[in-house]
């Protein structure tokens, strides 16, 4: 699978969630076709660019592409919430090997430094909680809750006890939670995407459904910002809050209705 020929002179940057926003695996297909027609107008008419911003591993956005039958590939994937990967000339994905590096070497630092924070963090939550504590390559830390529930009686504790820790950070998507560097998110992560193309949040799109989508939605990152009508309700509280765009249909037909809201008239409207 290929992405399509860039732009040669790219003026808009597409980042959409994957799974609970793009992604809808009770729909066939999972991803509309009206999308793939949208973003082919977009970039023909715009001169856009887009990419997949999510919390999967490349090698699950990839089982999830194949799965999904795209027609053609993102431009780029923002994986794990901070790895970026680009499509090369055989359709193969390589990494952004300066900033995936500084990303592993400031975790891995960062990591040593609050080992102390971490080990209390998880004595916490497995005294008074029965959350699963993940540890693996790449992630040093994490859990997986077993309700929603759970998961926010942890953020609470978690919040409490990193108060002092200004550069902790976490990513929640229903039951699950990653801990990382508060430098290396979905926001960074797509701002790092758009100087790439020699742009900046205001030449930004972006649309997500959960937690971890909130720095990913935010005018430091992009200046259109939308959730579908699935988002959880603090997403969608946040949406409004920053005048974003609350969908009325939801996954990927929402992305289709949030494009149209933006750029429908086949000129960039303000955001």
């Amino acid at each position: 699978m290929r992405a399509l020929d860039l732009p040669e002179t790219p003026r808009l940057v597409l980042s959409f969630d994957f799974d609970g926003t793009l992604h809808d695996p009770a729909q066939s297909p999972p991803v509309a076709d009206a999308f793939f027609e949208k973003i082919a107008a977009l970039r023909a008419g715009e001169s856009a660019v887009w990419g997949i911003n999510t919390g999967r591993s490349m090698e699950h956005v990839v089982e999830g592409l194949i799965e999904s039958r795209f027609p053609f590939a993102p431009d780029w994937v923002v994986a794990r919430e901070r790895e970026l990967w680009f499509p090369n000339a055989v359709g193969r994905w390589v990494g952004d090997e300066e900033w995936n590096k500084r990303c592993e070497k400031d975790h891995k630092k960062f990591f040593r430094k609050v080992r102390r924070l971490m080990k209390a963090i998880r004595s916490e939550i497995e005294e008074h909680t029965g959350a699963q504590w993940v540890e693996q390559a790449g992630d040093p830390a994490g859990l997986i809750a077993r309700t929603e529930e759970e998961m926010e009686w942890i953020v609470g504790k978690v919040r409490e006890l990193a108060a002092d820790e200004p550069l902790l950070n976490w990513q929640r998507n229903t039951i699950y939670l990653r801990f990382g560097h508060r430098n290396y998110q979905k926001g960074s992560s797509l701002v790092r995407v758009a100087e790439g193309y020699g742009l900046g949040p205001a030449d930004c799109f972006a649309i997500g459904d959960s937690h971890n989508d909130f720095e990913m939605l935010s005018p430091g990152a992009a200046a259109r910002i939308a959730c579908p009508a699935n988002a959880v309700p603090e997403i969608r509280a946040h949406v409004e809050a920053v005048e974003g765009y609350v969908c009325l249909q939801s996954h990927s037909q929402a992305c289709v209705e949030a494009l149209e809201r933006f750029f429908g008239s086949g000129a960039l409207q303000a955001p």
